[in-house]
């Protein structure tokens, strides 16, 4: 309850100009890509523009003529309603991936030594962003209950302060064990 601005229902806008530019890089000499739409059903295709319209609306989209273009379709999620997929595969065969070297395995699993309270928080993303290059799980982990609130309450403060949001309905808080890396950790 004291950080209602970091789990809103819908993301407010899109984000603000940060320090660090992320730009997708290209295969050198790549020629802009643009697929043909797929068969959409008359109802998906009423989906598309209401969807459409609201992202334009919210100002997550805008109208291009850029000779890029990628297929959009649909997935259904559980609760009945559709995700607007983008397809971008064919994006994804030029795109220069980030070569920043992953942390060892073994070391994160010793800094989890001794963690009593685990916390799960899942970053919102919005439409369209491809989750390629990033993780959006934030794994909090601490020993003591009193660490713990501590912990969690300087991670919700930098979401904040980074204007970043978070689902609540896909976070898990104050859990003796959790899965981490395709495994089970416990207290």
């Amino acid at each position: 309850s004291e950080f209602p601005d970091v789990f809103p229902d819908e993301l407010p806008g899109i984000p603000p100009v940060r320090e660090v530019e992320f730009n997708i890089e290209l295969i050198s000499g790549s020629e802009p890509i643009s697929k043909a739409p797929y068969r959409m059903a008359p109802v998906e295709l009423k989906e598309l523009k209401d969807q459409l319209q609201e992202l334009l609306e919210r100002g997550f989209i805008r109208p291009s003529v850029l000779p890029w273009g990628a297929p959009v379709l649909f997935v259904k999620k559980k609760d009945g309603s559709m995700r607007l997929c983008i397809d971008y595969r064919e994006l994804n065969k030029i795109t220069i991936r980030n070569r920043y070297p992953l942390p060892r395995i073994d070391d994160l699993f010793d800094q989890l030594q001794g963690a009593m309270h685990f916390s799960k928080i899942d970053l919102c993303c919005f439409h369209g962003f491809d989750e390629s290059n990033l993780s959006r799980d934030i794994l909090v982990f601490s020993k003591s209950k009193e660490e713990h609130e501590d912990h969690l309450r300087t991670v919700l403060q930098t979401l904040r302060q980074e204007k970043l949001y978070v689902k609540f309905s896909k976070c898990e808080f104050w859990l003796s064990s959790v899965a981490f890396l395709g495994h089970s950790v416990s207290a």
